[in-house]
């Protein structure tokens, strides 16, 4: 048996265990937005919505056995509540296998506006975390102007460390925020109320660097004049070229495989 005495030696569920389930079959990783006023939505609040989402579609989801079974949901590298998102990823493991489309479809319709499935592929096993290395966000800055949001880039990008605080689980904590910036600019594209777009690409450190922290450094280090909370968006997340900057796609193998 194994160590929790959940399965036999086969991988067949073991019936002396307390309630034991029928075997994963199938893993899926899904890739899903956060879109409008979702992004206000706390990464428990999306869990409880996508536990209803998957009872509603009637997935065939796998649970964990003993005395409080769960269902087999892993959440790689949420979004801070209050950034919208484009690239968020998670793992479900079904008990008889489904054709992605479907999947993708069901959950789709059950899931609250705003709150959108925008791919699915079937997992060929490994860590999806393991691809996750760095995220590209958008950020409206309103009411700031293209020039002296370049300015304060500048400055940003010429130091070799910037300072920040934040309040974390075991108190105020002050990190270096410039380490974990690959790249940092402002968008060619103007927002709807004229302000300026800071387009950058941050790596997943410890402690993890967030929009906010960017922008923190902006405002305090560099001048930045900032008045109106600004909208971060992450456009992507994945593996990090190092040689280019870019993010690319943590799905790309996936399709690939054979």
């Amino acid at each position: 048996m194994t160590n929790d005495g959940s399965k036999t030696l086969e991988g067949t569920p073991n019936p002396e265990a307390p309630n034991p389930q029928l075997p994963i079959v199938q893993k899926l990783r899904i890739r899903y937005a956060k879109r409008g006023r979702m992004r206000f939505t706390s990464h428990r609040d999306f869990a409880r919505a996508f536990e209803r989402a998957i009872r509603r579609a009637a997935l065939p989801i796998g649970h964990s056995s003993g005395y409080s079974p769960h269902p087999k949901i892993s959440y790689a590298n949420a979004s801070p509540t209050g950034a919208a998102s484009e690239a968020e990823f998670l793992e479900i493991g079904l008990t008889r296998p489904m054709e992605p489309g479907d999947v993708q479809a069901a959950l789709d319709e059950a899931l609250p506006q705003g709150l959108d499935v925008v791919d699915v592929v079937v997992s060929p096993g490994g860590a999806l975390a393991d691809r996750l290395q760095a995220s590209r966000w958008l950020i409206e800055l309103p009411e700031v102007s293209v020039e002296a949001a370049r300015a304060a880039v500048g400055i940003f990008l010429e130091r070799d460390e910037v300072l920040v605080e934040r309040m974390m689980k075991r108190g105020l904590r002050t990190f270096d925020c410039r380490a974990a910036v690959v790249s940092l600019g402002v968008s060619d594209r103007v927002g709807a109320d004229e302000c300026a777009i800071l387009d950058v690409v941050v790596r997943h450190d410890t402690p993890s660097v967030r929009p906010d922290d960017v922008i923190s450094g902006l405002r305090t280090l560099c001048g930045l004049p900032i008045e109106k909370a600004p909208l971060a968006t992450r456009s992507d997340q994945g593996p990090l070229d190092e040689r280019t900057g870019t993010v690319g796609d943590p799905l790309a193998p996936d399709r690939d495989a054979p």
